[in-house]
């Protein structure tokens, strides 16, 4: 008999992908250069030159270490890289013992959710949130609660998340810079959080699970991204080079358990056993190599900042409110009537492909995914300003 269960998640792709999936449509049928799409957080910046330059070298290779498989947690070079990198770049001291590299963020969360949670408890996530959250959560047999940000900051509202646990809670998922609203959460905030955390964890028997999902975390228009397991003790780190080497179809990340963690002797094999569970042993045995190369290669954050600074402009002048986004490369956008998925389906008639807010645990707003080429958000701008006029009439 066929699982109902996979068959409704496949029969009924997320709304991101439809979108994408109407854009290709769409750029068939009356040229790509017609079409704006903003659906995907896909980079359009190139992968840094040292990406390939190691590509290179490792062809180099004989055929076995190229492509043959790697220990299940990951080239014990690359599982150091990384471990050096953060130490260097955060003051600790890990090893290559707390690295397990994954098959991106996706099996990095999935890995980290499976490891931490049991059958019927529950995991936190601060709407608006990434909506795949919700399939991993139930994927894990756990329940996603929902708790509100702060809906004029998009921080973490401390308050509302204390209010929401209980004592079924496992874990809270953060992520930050924030997809969708490219909000970076302070140390103030995150501090909060903390303490709510600690409180809530007294007479527990296991503590709460912080998962700290970072794909965005060198994406960043100066503000100063924390480090959360130097925040909170019982973080897990899960983190992916889609957006930072602009490899996002090359699915390779990483699962950082902190050895200042109480429990690490226990998290990181059952990470180990959810990466087997999963079927989610051995990353990309090439790029795991690429990692070794760029661990500490700089993104190209001006390109982003280029794009954010021309479209916010562009429709603040035209009447759109907006959330400036601190990092990532989405604009979290006000739409022109309370029904997002509405106003969404009017957009279209301009080809304006943003994506509803609903998909993201709240109502009234829409995503912009502004990683896209420069020149198609400029030649866009005409028609944010024809929808938005037309709202006028």
């Amino acid at each position: 008999m066929i699982n109902e269960t996979m068959y409704a998640r496949g029969a009924e792709s997320s709304v991101i992908r439809e979108i994408f999936s109407y854009g290709l449509e769409r750029k068939a049928q009356i040229g790509a250069d017609k079409v704006f799409d903003y659906s995907l957080g896909n980079p359009s910046v190139p992968a840094p030159p040292a990406v390939c330059a190691s590509i290179e070298r490792s062809l180099e290779l004989p055929s076995d270490q190229l492509h043959g498989y790697t220990p299940a947690p990951g080239l014990p070079e690359v599982r150091t890289a990384v471990a050096e990198s953060l130490n260097r770049r955060f003051g600790t001291a890990y090893t290559m013992a707390d690295v397990f590299m994954t098959v991106g963020a996706a099996a990095s969360v999935s890995m980290t959710l499976h490891a931490v949670t049991n059958p019927g408890d529950e995991v936190i996530v601060i709407a608006p949130y990434f909506p795949e959250y919700a399939v991993w959560i139930e994927n894990a047999q756990a329940t996603c609660v929902e708790v509100l940000a702060d809906q004029t900051t998009f921080q973490i509202d401390p308050a509302a998340v204390a209010a929401a646990i209980t004592p079924k809670t496992a874990a809270v998922i953060i992520d930050s810079p924030n997809n969708p609203t490219g909000a970076v959460y302070t140390r103030e905030t995150l501090e909060a959080l903390a303490d709510v955390l600690n409180a809530a964890n007294e007479g527990r028997e296991q503590p709460i699970f912080l998962i700290s999902d970072e794909p965005y975390r060198e994406i960043v228009y100066g503000a100063e991204v924390p480090w959360v397991p130097s925040i909170y003790d019982d973080t897990i780190v899960c983190y992916s080079y889609s957006k930072s080497l602009s490899l996002p179809g090359e699915r390779v990340g990483w699962v950082l358990v902190p050895n200042t963690m109480e429990l690490a002797g226990r998290v990181m094999p059952a990470v180990a056993g959810a990466a087997r569970t999963l079927g989610f042993v051995c990353a990309p045995a090439l790029f795991q190599r690429v990692v070794v190369d760029c661990v500490d290669e700089p993104s190209d954050v001006e390109a982003y900042a280029r794009n954010r600074t021309l479209l916010t402009r562009a429709l603040s002048e035209y009447g759109y409110t907006y959330v400036e986004p601190d990092g990532a490369f989405y604009l979290w956008v006000k739409a022109l009537e309370d029904d997002a998925e509405a106003f969404c389906e009017r957009a279209k008639a301009y080809e304006l492909l943003p994506v509803p807010s609903n998909s993201f645990g709240v109502p009234g707003w829409f995503r912009l995914g502004y990683c896209i080429d420069y020149d198609v958000i400029e030649r866009s701008l005409p028609a944010w300003k024809r929808l938005a006029e037309d709202y006028r009439v």
